[in-house]
């Protein structure tokens, strides 16, 4: 016998333990083809059970779904060759599972985990309490992700460790999406460490020294270019925070307050402006909205064709004045730069940056690693700003040029631009972007004579390898946003706005729970997706949408779906774990713990205004121009009074 098999005996009772510990198959996949519950399913909260039919052609097929209890819990037929049909169901007792579904002759066996509607919001809690209390944001992440993970895994800790890498993190950085902002995220920081290699970064310093000759003037520049940014969000983060990071470094300007100006100006831009990567996407949830708003008020002849003739767009842009909390979280950059006041923890860092103690805090773990000379000019060249502008301006053209390109591709000729936009492809043109302003930072190092093609690859490399840290909390991040979708934390939460409500509360609350739900899962889109089709139904049945096209209630309609859209991107700006937070920390080269924890105070503060004067006062009848107008008052009052002036020896110099 070869020894290789005459080992195999004694190293069975060894293989037959890992079975049981690593298990076939993740706790409740589907078996035989037959049915797909959830992996979790809680309390009293509606889940879908998807039943397939057969593969082979022929007639329908019965099925049924029987409890544990013997009670037909769902029934019907099921068309062959590989269609399905869904069930909603409810458990409110473990004492039901597991369920038996039926499928003509063929049977299985589901045994989702059942848990308690409040254990959909613990992993992404522990993760968030972690990363504030301990500033540590890689273990906090990695805690939450597991403990979604043992509720995956029926509460075993050996699976669960398994499923946290098979289950969630190769999954996360699989997905086509989450590869692409990947790759544009390694491809723009290799492009900035050509640049900064180059003597262009430092040529651009040099350039706007007379522009940006204070703190004031600085932040002013920061914001301004985040506004002309305004086409996507993520390249508003990285290409903002990228450029104007040298500069302010230079005006002694904390990290935590560049991050906080690059993360309060990319959202809430990308947002309102009505030619961006969001609009589209925003409309296409408006108008699946009025479609379940339609089929839910069959008999109200006059509503329905109310609904059916306006047009999703219109809703949209009626709702900009309504978007409070972007509108006035762009107010409150503007009045924090040009009255160069600050109040809280940021406060604190903008003294230690101004008073020599470190544009960072000691000991913090920066998102981006700008140490060492690979993000520093190589010694002797000239400071060309050209060799830093071109490509940065070669990754903004080409982005536009693409976002037109496959949007007219898409949309059809006759398409409006906003049309155009909304339909084209953003994670192409980023990464035809990104690549583009490489080969352009490539091309005029190495043509000048400036680097050598080693020296351009080698500080294209180091570029890269300064994101690494980045690139493992975004992969967490979205790891921990796919556990929260598998427990059920969006469902419980969108859970909330069902039962009683009072119209006039009702643009409150929505924003309330869109920022929880933002929040709990790092995703403004993903609370969107949810809410947007939840939300106008119910408004519309709450009698939101009577006198349709303006008057009184209208403008409910407009606050509830404008209140999803804002409190998303509140969730979304509060939340150590969304991405575009994280993008912003790394553009930054800042802690990322430390930018959530000087950003909150901020983001609270214009949300509560937002929620007070805006969702609130407009439901009562406030004009919004008016909710908007004390708005901006309410923050210059409260920067004048509470907030300190950190650098007056600077700008009276």
């Amino acid at each position: 016998m070869p020894r290789s098999l005459r080992s195999i005996p004694a190293l069975a009772p060894l293989l037959a333990l890992a079975a049981v510990l690593v298990g076939a198959t993740p706790h409740g996949a589907r078996s035989q083809g037959l049915a797909e519950p959830p992996t979790v399913i809680l309390k009293g909260v509606p889940f879908a059970l998807t039943v397939e039919g057969p593969e082979e052609r022929g007639p329908d097929v019965p099925y049924e779904v029987v409890d544990a209890t013997g009670t037909v819990v769902a029934s019907g037929r099921v068309p062959p060759h590989g269609s399905s049909v869904t069930d909603e169901l409810v458990v409110d007792d473990g004492a039901r599972l597991p369920f038996t579904v039926r499928v003509g002759e063929a049977e299985t066996t589901l045994a989702p985990t059942l848990v308690n509607g409040w254990f959909s919001l613990a992993p992404p809690l522990l993760a968030i309490l972690l990363a504030l209390i301990f500033r540590e944001v890689i273990t906090a992440l990695v805690a939450g992700v597991w403990l979604g993970c043992l509720a995956v895994a029926g509460f075993n800790p050996i699976q669960a460790t398994w499923r946290l890498m098979d289950a969630f993190i190769v999954p996360a950085v699989a997905d086509a999406s989450h590869a692409s902002i990947i790759v544009f995220s390694m491809l723009l920081g290799g492009m900035v460490g050509i640049v900064s290699r180059n003597g262009g970064t430092m040529g651009i310093v040099e350039a706007l020294a007379p522009l940006a000759s204070s703190p004031r003037r600085g932040k002013l520049a920061t914001w301004a270019a985040g506004l002309a940014i305004f086409f996507d969000d993520y390249a508003n983060t990285l290409i903002v925070g990228n450029t104007m990071r040298p500069i302010t470094d230079r005006l002694k300007i904390s990290r935590e307050k560049l991050a906080y100006l690059v993360d309060s100006t990319a959202a809430p831009v990308a947002a309102l402006v009505p030619v961006s990567t969001w609009v589209g996407y925003e409309i296409s949830l408006i108008s699946d909205g009025i479609g379940i708003a339609e089929a839910q008020n069959p008999g109200n002849t006059a509503l329905v064709a109310e609904l059916t003739t306006t047009s999703p767009f219109l809703i949209f842009i009626h709702t900009i004045p309504y978007l409070f909390y972007p509108l006035l979280a762009l107010a409150f950059v503007f009045l924090t730069s040009v009255m160069d006041r600050d109040w809280g923890p940021m406060a604190a860092a903008e003294r230690r940056a101004a008073s020599g103690g470190g544009l960072h805090r000691p000991g913090a773990q920066l998102a981006m690693d700008t140490s060492g000379g690979e993000m520093e000019a190589k010694e002797g060249v000239r400071h060309r700003w050209w060799n830093a502008a071109l490509p940065v301006l070669t990754v903004v053209g080409v982005v536009l040029a693409g976002l037109y390109t496959t949007g007219a591709a898409s949309a059809g000729p006759e398409a409006s631009l906003m049309d155009i936009f909304g339909a084209a492809d953003p994670f192409a043109t980023l990464l035809w972007g990104s690549l583009a302003g490489c080969l352009v930072a490539f091309a005029l190092s190495v043509g000048q004579k400036i680097l050598t093609m080693n020296e351009a690859i080698e500080a294209w490399i180091g570029g890269i390898r300064a994101m690494m840290i980045a690139m493992i909390i975004l992969t967490l991040a979205w790891s921990l946003g796919a556990v929260t979708e598998a427990v059920g934390t969006a469902s419980f939460l969108a859970g909330l706005l069902e039962g009683n409500v009072a119209l006039q509360l009702l643009p409150w609350l929505v924003f309330l729970t869109a920022a929880a739900m933002a929040f709990a899962t790092g995703t403004s889109w993903g609370t969107m997706a949810i809410l947007i089709p939840l939300v106008i139904p119910l408004t519309v049945s709450l009698g939101g949408a009577a006198e349709f096209g303006g008057g009184a209630h209208y403008s409910i309609l407009l606050g509830s779906i404008s209140s999803v859209l804002a409190g998303a991107i509140f969730g979304d700006h509060c939340s150590p774990i969304s991405d575009t937070t994280v993008l912003s920390s790394t553009a930054s080269a800042c802690d990322h713990v430390d930018h959530v924890r000087t950003q909150l105070p901020y983001a609270f503060l214009v949300a509560g205004v937002s929620m007070l004067l805006g969702d609130l006062g407009t439901a009562f009848g406030l004009p919004n121009w008016m909710a908007l107008g004390g708005g901006v008052l309410v923050l210059w009052a409260f920067l004048r009074f509470r907030g300190e002036r950190i650098h007056p020896a600077v700008e009276a110099a």
